[in-house]
């Protein structure tokens, strides 16, 4: 007997799976959108999230897995990428992404052999990033002399030499042959260009392992002079008590590949690719070699700049407590928590550096500049006094902490001390444009030296022609000193160049109010009122929207306005 189901049925089940279709291409639709949105503002986490659910429903999409080997990465979870990039090519789809990916993956669990394979027959990769994996990879093999020979074929290739001289000394110092390795650190063109901080750590290291503590402090002081961060001053401490410094920048074949990540993330910075891109490289360096320091230094700051705080947080964690970096990590940290708007934990976790590290002028800068941007001024000031104690002899760099504590002490009205500080910074850095200028419009509005403070910002103008900031102030000191017509010129210039600031505006509407121009001032001091300015300022503007600018001078008790003939 034949069992049929009634047409109604029928009707309806089909009605069923077409809603389910649809249903079910909404669902991967939505996930897709919600993922791709997330990922263009690099929220990782939430584009991780929707691309792995976009993936339960698609799981075949090429498109769908590369960008979610993106946000993986971004994320750090490189585990997870890995597996997304061994689907994608076991599927038959090429990818430079995921070609990345399984090669770091199998340079971590030393599968050499596979990696320079893969690398012979694979053309995704950038040639020199192929050439260095191929040569440390063949240095996992064992076949050390051939890894040379690779390293010297990148150092014949033009734009590369000093690339392929470096992993080549970093391969001979990890087999120990640390003599080989200083005649390259040492060689003319190598040192001539040698600027990075792992490449002088290496070098002294090296020096150390070759009995040669004296030669290592030399190169120190020469790259860095006084001023050392806590990792260099510690490796410094070190040298001078005669302790052999080990080796430790590579220790293996795949510490070599992370160096290579790393240094290519480096050279893609500043350059036009998009940040995530650079990240790519950074976060396998780390993926290599966990616990390096300078690679989870790198990933925080280029998350920062993505304005990933929490991720940028989490990588400065990583690094501990007794680590050379971790003073470097905890300002980052405090930075990171500064710039997503949790200001008390980030006073917090300074002031515990401050309390821990009271010898380290750096601590008590970065916790006065987020005092004084607080506009908790002579808490700032006394910080800054702290850091300043610890200068012996003051040098041109320090310039800014002067520069600092005279704005704090400008702002809580202690003008003598101030300008102490002002011309202490400029003793330090003559010309110093933003010195100049503050000092100089400082000048103007307290109606002291006008002279003088025509000079100073004029100096700062012909330094920077360009600053709106520097042009206003140009301009106002020009106002009060009674030259109305060249100061509408100059400020006409400062509002083009900072078209929405408050200060500037206003000063404008003055300069035309001198020069007749009222009705134009007044559209400028509405257009200042707009732009939120403080609020002693604001009520000025507002009287002057009233009665005008002379009735507000007369009130005040300042000299009216007074016209000459129209110069130009």
């Amino acid at each position: 007997m034949q069992f049929r189901l009634p047409l109604k049925f029928l009707a309806f089940a089909a009605l069923s799976l077409s809603a389910a279709g649809s249903a079910h291409s909404q669902s991967v639709a939505g996930s897709y959108l919600a993922a791709r949105q997330a990922g263009i503002s690099s929220d990782f986490r939430t584009a991780a999230y929707y691309f792995a659910q976009a993936l339960t429903h698609d799981a075949d999409n090429p498109a769908l897995m590369e960008k979610a080997m993106t946000a993986y990465i971004g994320l750090g979870q490189v585990d997870r990428a890995v597996a997304v990039a061994s689907r994608l090519t076991a599927l038959g789809h090429t990818s430079h992404v995921a070609s990345i990916i399984l090669l770091a993956d199998g340079m971590r669990q030393g599968d050499f052999d596979w990696v320079v394979a893969s690398l012979d027959a694979n053309q995704m990769i950038e040639p020199i990033v192929g050439s260095l994996l191929r040569a440390w990879a063949q240095a996992g093999q064992g076949r050390i002399s051939k890894a040379l020979e690779s390293f010297d074929q990148v150092a014949a290739k033009s734009g590369a030499e000093i690339l392929g001289l470096y992993h080549k000394a970093l391969a001979l110092a990890m087999i120990g042959d640390h003599k080989g390795a200083d005649e390259i650190f040492s060689l003319r063109d190598y040192s001539r260009q040698r600027s990075t901080r792992r490449g002088i750590i290496a070098h002294a290291q090296v020096l150390s392992q070759l009995d040669r503590n004296a030669d290592a402090i030399e190169l120190l002081d020469t790259a860095y002079g006084p001023d050392l961060d806590h990792g260099i001053a510690k490796l410094k401490t070190e040298l001078e008590a005669g302790t052999t410094v080990p080796f430790d920048v590579v220790t293996r074949s795949k510490d070599g590949a992370a160096e290579v990540f790393l240094v290519v993330a480096g050279m893609l910075t500043g350059e036009d690719v998009p940040d995530s891109y650079t990240l790519l490289y950074s976060r396998i360096a780390e993926f290599l070699k966990p616990s390096h320091a300078d690679a989870l230094l790198f990933n925080a700051a280029l998350l920062e700049q993505l304005k990933q705080y929490e991720l940028a947080t989490e990588s400065y964690n990583r690094i501990p407590v007794d680590h050379p970096a971790f003073t470097a990590a905890e300002l980052g940290r405090a930075e990171a928590l500064r710039l997503s708007g949790n200001t008390d934990a980030a006073i917090e976790a300074l002031q515990q550096l401050a309390r821990s590290q009271a010898e380290n002028p750096a601590v008590h800068v970065m916790l006065g500049d987020v005092l004084r941007e607080l506009e908790r001024y002579d808490e700032a000031s006394k910080v800054y006094d702290a850091a300043i104690t610890l200068y012996e002899n003051p040098q041109p760099k320090q310039w800014r902490v002067f520069f600092v504590r005279g704005i704090t002490h400008e702002r809580e009205d202690r003008w003598e001390l101030a300008e102490a500080d002002f011309r202490k910074s400029l003793e330090l850095n003559p010309g110093q444009p933003q010195v100049l200028n503050y000092l100089g419009y400082s000048l103007v509005e307290l109606g002291m030296n006008l002279d003088e403070a025509m000079e100073l910002i004029e100096e700062a103008a012909a330094a920077e022609p360009n600053s709106g900031y520097i042009i206003d102030s140009l301009g106002w000191v020009q106002f009060r000193m009674g030259d109305y017509f060249n100061a509408v010129a100059n400020l006409e210039r400062a509002a083009e160049l900072l078209p929405s600031d408050a200060v500037v505006n206003d000063h404008l509407g003055d300069a035309y109010w001198a020069v007749g121009r009222r009705v134009e001032a007044e559209f400028q001091w509405r257009r200042a009122i707009s732009f939120d300015p403080e609020e002693k300022d604001a009520k000025r503007i507002r009287r002057k929207l009233e009665a005008g600018l002379d009735a507000v001078l007369a009130e005040e008790g300042a000299p009216p306005i007074k016209v000459t003939a129209q110069e130009g």
